[in-house]
């Protein structure tokens, strides 16, 4: 197969590219998802949520991200999916309520849609 002239970085739809402008980005954004790590800066965060943005000092469009629950929102924000894990645990978020975030569908909705597509 040719390769020579494949794009390897065209555009796809819907997709956030994390790049190094990304990475630049959304630094706080990750910085305050990695502190998840430790369970005092977990406690920490739900005791006080908007202290803890502003300990990290998350721009109002990554707050706002974090406030709507949405890893899409903070994805755009620059958040990195590994990070953003993180933040998705505190809440008890998993990976089908991320897959609904990502189709615009309900958690129900993505789980019936995974079932289909095994039959």
């Amino acid at each position: 197969m040719e390769t020579a002239h494949f794009d390897h970085h065209s555009p796809i739809p819907g997709t956030t590219l994390f790049d190094g402008r990304q990475a630049m980005k959304g630094y706080a954004l990750n910085k305050m998802c990695y502190s998840f790590n430790a369970k005092a800066a977990r406690d920490e965060y739900l005791a006080d949520p908007e202290a803890y943005f502003d300990k990290f000092k998350l721009n109002e469009t990554q707050k706002q991200a974090c406030r709507n629950k949405n890893v899409l929102e903070m994805i755009a924000a620059g958040g990195n999916i590994y990070y953003l894990a993180k933040f998705a645990g505190i809440y008890k978020l998993g990976v089908q309520d991320v897959g609904a975030q990502q189709t615009g569908v309900t958690t129900e909705e993505f789980k019936q849609k995974l079932l289909r597509a095994g039959d």
